[in-house]
């Protein structure tokens, strides 16, 4: 008599689950409830935080190093291929801002006094530190040296050893990170929704929310499209295939902390175990394109209502430093807007009073701009994985 299979709720279920619950339960969560969930989140939150460095390292390093010498080229074409799409983004969002928002948006220099709203906040009981034993970038230049050396050097033990950290790594993911995802992201949804910090900002800002959250669709589509012409793949199959990350991405608001579910779902296109080990975690840190056409149109519309100038040579400045700028923001919420500050007060003339308004507007809508990065990895993925599966052929015929 066969065995009848368990039946198991799989992860995107269980996020929409979670997120549905979370919004639910705002309605009759006394506070102290609301507390010990906010102190939760706040421990794993913290967790993530120090779990993030050596997850990049631990899945980038030993990426590369099986890769071999073609490691190198593929690293740099990477980074352009996030870079460029990032730009890309970027003139995407000013152009069609620049189009719709004079039919949809009335100009108020008062705009920005009105709109800024302090939350009450839910506060956890606790909290426990737990810093990094090193920052982002830190991981990334560790993984790139310990990677690329490994592959030129050719060295079996430290392969071995890179090959070992990242099946502790793996387990970390498969059974802690995975689990606890769902409640994470209920605890997420639960505090956003009775902390009040959603809604007035979101009704002040409804239309330009549906323009960016349009431009978000319009440019997966695109992207997908575009990796799955170049690897002959079926770029709605493809992109279908990322929704779990995507929705994930919702929940945690993070790239980084949706790093174990963008693999698998990569992997699920067909993308190489190697190829996908080492451009997953680079690009949830380097590939910010959906952050990037956020910011854009955010300040865009901050500063359209304002009656601010708006020049497309002003913003070509401020696109292309913004990039370069997004490459630092660590994958965790709100760290695109945070790293992005310096270069709205440099190039745009932001001063606190807009900062905030930014930070609230971008807060608000953080979850769509990661879920929209996070999907777009896959297509970079898919494109670098045809590249090294050409240069392989190409080895092999010479």
């Amino acid at each position: 008599m066969e065995e009848k299979k368990k039946f198991r709720l799989g992860l995107l279920p269980k996020v929409i689950i979670a997120i549905g619950m979370g919004v639910l339960s705002s309605l009759f969560f006394p506070e102290w409830a609301a507390r010990v969930m906010a102190t939760f989140s706040s421990l794993f939150s913290n967790f993530l935080g120090f779990i993030i460095p050596l997850l990049i390292l631990g899945l980038v390093a030993p990426g590369i190093a099986e890769m071999g010498k073609g490691a190198g080229r593929l690293l740099l074409i990477t980074v352009i291929l996030a870079y460029v799409s990032t730009l890309m983004a970027g003139y995407f969002s000013y152009f069609t801002c620049e189009a719709a928002y004079p039919f949809i948006l009335e100009k108020d220099p008062d705009f920005a006094l009105a709109a800024l709203n302090e939350a009450s906040g839910i506060k956890p009981f606790f909290t426990i530190d737990m810093p990094p034993a090193f920052g982002v970038m830190t991981s990334l230049i560790l993984a790139f040296v310990l990677g690329l050396g490994a592959a030129y050097t050719k060295s079996q033990t430290m392969i071995k050893v890179l090959g070992e950290f990242r099946d502790i790594i793996n387990l970390i993911i498969k059974y802690v990170i995975i689990p606890v995802l769902p409640l994470f992201i209920f605890c997420i949804f639960l505090i956003l929704s009775m902390d009040g910090q959603v809604g007035p900002v979101l009704r002040l800002f409804i239309k330009v929310i549906i323009v960016i959250f349009a431009m978000h669709i319009v440019w997966l589509l695109f992207q997908f499209i575009i990796a799955g012409g170049i690897a002959r793949k079926n770029p709605f199959r493809c992109l279908w295939n990322m929704l779990p990350a995507y929705m994930t991405a919702l929940g945690t608001q993070s790239s980084a902390a949706t790093i174990p579910v963008t693999l698998a779902q990569t992997r699920k296109n067909g993308v190489d175990n190697g190829v996908s080990s080492f451009t997953v975690p680079l690009c949830a840190t380097i590939h910010l394109a959906g952050s990037t056409l956020k910011i854009v149109a955010c300040a865009f519309a901050i500063m359209y209502m304002m009656g601010l100038p708006t020049g497309v040579g002003l913003y070509t400045g401020f696109i292309f430093m913004l990039g370069i700028t997004m490459v630092a923001a660590p994958g965790v919420p709100g760290g695109a807007i945070m790293a992005a500050l310096a270069v709205l007060e440099s190039i745009l003339g932001f001063d606190s009073t807009l900062q905030a308004l930014m930070i609230a507007l971008y807060i608000t809508m953080d979850s769509f701009g990661t879920a929209c990065n996070v999907t777009g990895d896959g297509a970079i993925s898919l494109i670098v994985d045809k590249i090294y599966s050409n240069l392989n052929k190409r080895k092999k015929a010479e």
